[in-house]
């Protein structure tokens, strides 16, 4: 039964089919984005290198959690691609806009991991 809302009722088949559709999510990242592909790589090699360079518990979570943050900031930009080719292949110009934000935002997570390796190792 259905709440209000039209929400299936939460509970743990409710949980096994969010996680369900999460691991399709990540599926098709991995199976059609090749810079999702890309960025999973960086964060198997980067993550357990700031696990074992981070010289407390605070810096080796920066470490690793600033590029972890890649890939669902990744993920959401890849989204909002997709909807935007659901839609057509010509050019609009708030479709474009809202690529170069998305793009714009993996792009500063990415200077942000930058800036926190820098920080962290520089010190």
């Amino acid at each position: 039964m259905a709440d209000g809302y039209g929400h299936l009722p939460r509970g743990p088949k409710r949980l096994m089919m969010a996680t369900r559709w999460s691991l399709q999510g990540l599926r098709a990242a991995w199976l059609h984005e090749s810079s999702f592909r890309l960025e999973v790589v960086i964060v198997l090699v980067m993550a357990p290198l700031g696990l074992l360079l981070g010289e407390s518990g605070v810096e080796r979570a920066l470490l690793a959690i600033s590029v972890l943050l890649v890939l669902p900031v990744e993920l959401l930009n890849s989204a909002i691609e997709a909807v935007i080719e659901r839609y057509g292949p010509e050019h609009h110009e708030l479709a474009g806009r809202a690529k170069d934000m998305g793009s714009a935002a993996v792009f500063l997570t990415l200077a942000m991991a930058l800036l926190t390796w820098l920080a962290i190792l520089a010190s």
